[in-house]
């Protein structure tokens, strides 16, 4: 998308930069090492069966650390910014995983999954109907909650209903992974739309010179290449069942 807008507007890649010769790109590509290095264990290890994903990220965040520490950028005053940020978000998350428990142990004394995903099914609406209201709340709520909040808070709901609905002949787990797969691009989505996007203010919030409007018509591209990948992640299951009959 960014090589097609710039192609077409080459004023929006901003300015230009003189050409460099290959020692230097290739000067620049060792100097990125590290980064590869830590990709290379943190996914190597997950599909080579070494750790589990949460040990992975452990991993990674550790070896992240120790290399801004050694480059220098994680001593004094922004070792101490980052720890305070850790713990903030840390907090955050507890309190977030807290609500997120006593709301499913109410659904769950409730049984109010159950009810809602035969409540649905007695309107006689037909998967798709359900489906793209499903996608548009979670456009609503990706303009003003997180990925992991809403995650937390909604999927218990909206999966019983999925699951209780036919896809294209697919069974319960097929199904769930498909669901799944929707439903976090979907978030991701609802986290650059107008007129909220959460990360645009976060952006924003870094570049402070450029206006609002300039930012969120800079995502509109971005918004329209995301849209066509729900239609295509919703009408071709296969793309998200890929990995799933590849490796079992």
């Amino acid at each position: 998308v960014t090589a097609i807008v710039c192609r077409m507007d080459p004023a929006a890649g901003g300015p230009g930069s003189p050409k460099h010769t290959w020692a230097e790109r290739l000067s620049t590509v060792i100097d990125t090492w590290p980064v590869m290095l830590i990709f290379a264990v943190v996914i190597g290890g997950i599909y080579g069966g070494l750790f589990t994903p949460t040990e992975a990220a452990a991993i990674g965040a550790l070896a992240t650390g120790l290399t801004a520490w050694k480059s220098g950028g994680l001593k004094g005053e922004g070792l101490m910014e980052c720890l305070f940020g850790t713990a903030k978000g840390t907090g955050m998350m507890f309190l977030i995983l807290l609500g997120a428990d006593t709301l499913n142990s109410f659904m769950a004394v409730s049984q109010l999954p159950a009810e809602a995903a035969q409540w649905v099914q007695g309107l006689g609406l037909g998967p798709f109907t359900v489906l793209f209201a499903i996608i548009a709340i979670y456009l609503v709520l990706g303009c003003i909650m997180d990925s992991l909040s809403m995650i937390l808070l909604t999927v218990p709901i909206f999966l019983p209903i999925i699951l209780g609905m036919d896809y294209f002949g697919m069974g319960m787990e097929e199904k769930a992974i498909w669901f799944g797969m929707v439903a976090l691009v979907v978030m991701e989505i609802g986290l650059i739309t107008p007129p909220v996007g959460m990360n645009v203010y976060i952006i924003s919030g870094v570049a402070k010179d450029i206006p609002m409007a300039t930012m969120f018509r800079g995502v509109m591209p971005f918004l329209a290449s995301d849209l066509l990948r729900i239609v295509l992640l919703v009408f071709v299951p296969g793309i998200s069942l890929f990995a799933l009959k590849v490796f079992g």
